[in-house]
This record gives structure tokens, sequence and C-alpha cells, in this order.
């Protein structure tokens, strides 16, 4: 079994676990590291396969590095913000869940009054 193999068999795991996470979990901080661990494993992938179709002539293609190096970076600023915005929720309600029926905080007026 070669190294590419075993990574892409890697990356196909990671990317499977993400997406099971994204839809078994209801919690948002449990849905976000699902997220993450899906596109880890794309980007994982995605590097796999741009290492495949490098030749030994020309060496690896500089544009699919590029595509994961810039979508790393963009999957961190919406992980950052996310975390700001749960935070934030979390601040605001108590609870990190956005059903109706979650506890209030205990400085929110309940009574309507």
């Amino acid at each position: 079994m070669s190294a590419t193999m075993v990574f892409g068999l890697g990356a196909s795991a990671a990317a499977g676990l993400g997406l099971y996470g994204l839809i078994a979990n209801a919690d948002p901080l449990r849905k976000l590291l699902a997220f993450n661990l899906l596109a880890s494993g794309v980007f994982v992938f995605f590097g796999v396969v741009a290492h495949r179709s490098a030749t030994t002539e020309f060496g690896a293609d500089p544009v699919p590095q590029a595509l994961v190096i810039t979508g790393i970076v963009v999957a961190f600023s919406a992980t950052a913000l996310a975390i700001a915005l749960l935070l934030r929720l979390f601040q605001a309600t108590g609870s990190t869940t956005l059903r109706a029926d979650a506890p209030a905080s205990a400085d929110t007026d309940t009574t309507g009054a």
C-alpha cells in the first residue's frame, strides 16, 4: 500500500466522519467541529489528487497548493467567526442551542412585564 493511498483513505475517512457529525449532532459547537473535520479531509484529499497528478519532469502544480492554502485560511477565519458568535449566543441566552425550549439566562426578564 503506497503512501498516496494511505493519505487518500485517511482523507476519505475524515471527510466521512465530518459529514456524519454534521448530520448526527444537534449541538452547534459539535457541528462546527464536524465541519472542520470535513474540510480537513477535503483539503488532504485535494492535496493527494494534486500530488498524484504531478510528474517528475515538471514538478508539482502550484495551483492546487494555492487553493488548499487559501481554503485553510478561509476555514480558519470562518471557524473563528462562528466561535465568536457561539460565545455571544452563550452570553446572551446561557445556552448554545437555538431551540425555543432552551433555558433562559438569569438576567433576561421572562415575566413579560
